[in-house]
């Protein structure tokens, strides 16, 4: 019955996810091909969208029109697609032809005004090809002028578009009591243009293949290099010292080993092993870690295969779909390593885990919705797209998370620890003053957070200004780069930490690379301040709030990848040494 639940359930997550396409892309002489209109908003501000009929334009005489079914993806992005009601058939040609008349009143004259100021851009759709448009412009005079022309030019390769050009034209002055006649034309081309190469136009290789992305890709690989064999070196050098010097205590009689002068990471041997502090928030967020080490990884390869960003909303319902499906790993990873630290609340630690990542999300974007819904921005997520969210972490993403921790705490729940753990906690001698877990965790995400800096820009720019990023190879690559700095720099900052007799290298570890995190945020300040003209109270706080989430995650990628490296790095240097 359980499994049989399940099924229906992906079933129903599927069918939420892909959108079903209102045809084939194949079209006949003389068919109709829908034109749609999507949202309207200001230049600098690109996440301050509004609905394209929120500023007075008129639609076209043609009302009957196909039915558009949206995804999850697209709702999450803020896609409002409308039919514009301008008629248009595959390869009929059109002249000028007037669609539709607006009389200017003061209300609407203010209107088309504020967006003419502002700079306003709309987008359209026609045969899922984006198309964007300017509004109007400023004169002379600070005189206010709306382009009232649509010229389209269409290219087209046998039964299928494969490209799509708007032309604004006809400046009309914006005055009281005025009527604006608006008018369009279409003309058809024959194209050499492939029907999967039609995106290829959209991208920019000049920006993103820039020499100084490929250098930066080759600085990173050899920072990796370096770092590696110079942690290799130092560690080899330094712990083939502290074996030989241990091995040497052992040769001692108890007499002499009392007399003798003893340090290093050997003498907390009986409680490195101990459990870190608050187990269970730790648990969780290694256990999410995991999983947004999983997402990440799998999105990536899945756009890189799939080409998934030439599809509106594609990314968003992939990237929810997969954190749903791979939510096991979460309970999986979080639940064993709480039942190897002892834990006995398992169900709490599982319900923590599963609502850690969803609970930080929603509840920025509750607030930030907020704010959309105030300004009647196009961005403010519907009340069905909520409930959808909703279901899919209580139906999908919580079951499968319960049955990730139940494995979990069975197949890998048993502590194999290579040193028993004192009963009693062994106090913490005085170090100096960069050997504190609060100077490593500051100093540990300088060399992640470099080995990544060129590429955020690039992601940032995609995101934030008018590019389509597409180079998932080069973020993939980064990515790994990313992994292998952060292992080697936290097992440094755990092996210092630990020779200063400090064992409280689990929070450490995590917190030194998370601290990578922090890094990312105050260059998103930077970028905010001196790379983009974004003003007003909305784009502020959509910049800020999704920052600050993707920061977040970030760290909480880094940190797992960093317990792991320094858990992997502590069990293998104690199960080496003798301990008595």
């Amino acid at each position: 019955m359980i499994s049989s639940n399940l099924f229906v359930l992906c079933l129903l997550l599927l069918s939420v996810f892909v959108g079903c396409d209102e045809h084939n892309h194949i079209y006949e002489d003389n068919e109709e091909v829908v034109l749609w209109v999507n949202t309207v908003g200001p230049y600098h501000n690109r996440q301050e969208t509004y609905l394209y009929f929120s500023l007075p334009f008129c639609s076209g005489p043609k009302e009957t029109i196909s039915h558009y079914h949206e995804t999850l993806g697209e709702a999450l992005q803020g896609v409002e697609l409308e039919p514009s009601g301008i008629p248009i058939d595959f390869k009929g040609s059109i002249s000028t032809t007037l669609y539709c008349e607006v009389g200017l009143t003061e209300e609407k004259l203010k209107a088309f005004t504020y967006a003419v100021k502002n700079h306003y851009w709309y987008q359209m759709y026609l045969d899922d090809l984006p198309i964007w448009g300017v509004v109007g412009e400023i004169g002379e005079n600070n005189e206010h002028f709306i382009f009232t022309h649509k010229k389209f030019e269409i290219g087209f390769n046998g039964k299928q578009i494969v490209d799509v050009n708007l032309t604004s034209e006809n400046k009309v002055k914006l005055e009281n009591g005025a009527v604006i006649s608006f008018t369009y034309e279409v003309s058809w081309k024959s194209s050499a243009v492939k029907f999967e190469d039609r995106f290829d136009k959209y991208l920019d290789p000049n920006f993103f293949q820039h020499r100084i992305h490929w250098f930066s890709i080759f600085n990173s690989f050899m920072m990796v290099i370096f770092l590696v064999g110079l942690v290799s070196m130092i560690l080899m050098r330094t712990l083939r010292k502290d074996y030989a010097r241990y091995n040497k205590d052992e040769e001692m009689d108890d007499m002499e080993r009392d007399l003798g002068d003893e340090y290093g990471w050997k003498q907390v041997h009986g409680d490195v092993f101990r459990p870190s502090a608050h187990a269970t928030f730790f648990s969780a967020l290694i256990g999410s870690g995991y999983h947004i080490t999983v997402v990440t990884i799998s999105v990536i390869l899945l756009t890189i295969v799939g080409e998934l960003y030439t599809e509106r909303g594609s990314l968003i319902s992939t990237g929810i779909f997969v954190y749903a499906a791979t939510s096991p790993v979460n309970g999986y990873f979080g639940g064993s390593l709480y039942a190897r630290m002892g834990g006995k609340r398992w169900i709490r630690q599982m319900l923590v885990s599963a609502f850690l990542v969803p609970s930080v999300v929603c509840g920025t974007e509750f607030c930030i919705n907020f704010i959309a819904i105030y300004y009647h921005a196009s961005r403010a997520i519907p009340f069905g797209s909520m409930v959808a969210i909703t279901c899919i972490c209580l139906f999908i993403v919580l079951p499968l998370t319960l049955v990730g921790t139940v494995l979990g705490r069975n197949l890998s729940g048993q502590p194999d620890y290579p040193c028993r753990v004192n009963a009693v906690p062994r106090p913490i001698p005085e170090k100096k003053w960069f050997m504190e877990p609060a100077v490593i965790v500051a100093l540990g995400g300088i060399l992640p957070f470099g080995s990544i800096f060129i590429e955020m820009y690039f992601i940032f720019t995609s995101f934030w200004a008018y590019k389509i990023y597409y180079v998932y190879g080069f973020m993939l690559l980064v990515v790994l780069i990313l992994i292998v700095v952060t292992v080697c720099v936290t097992i440094v900052c755990t092996y210092f930490l630990l020779n200063a007799e400090d064992y409280r290298w689990q929070w450490t570890s995590f917190l030194a690379a998370a601290s990578t995190s922090g890094y990312v945020y105050m260059y998103a300040i930077y970028y905010f301040f001196f790379k983009t003209k974004m003003y007003g109270l909305f784009q502020t706080a959509f910049y800020f709030g999704y920052m600050a989430l993707f920061s977040l995650g970030l760290g909480v990628l880094c940190g797992t990848v960093g317990y792991i490296g320094s858990s992997l790095f502590v069990r293998k240097i104690y199960s080496t040494v003798k301990i008595d």
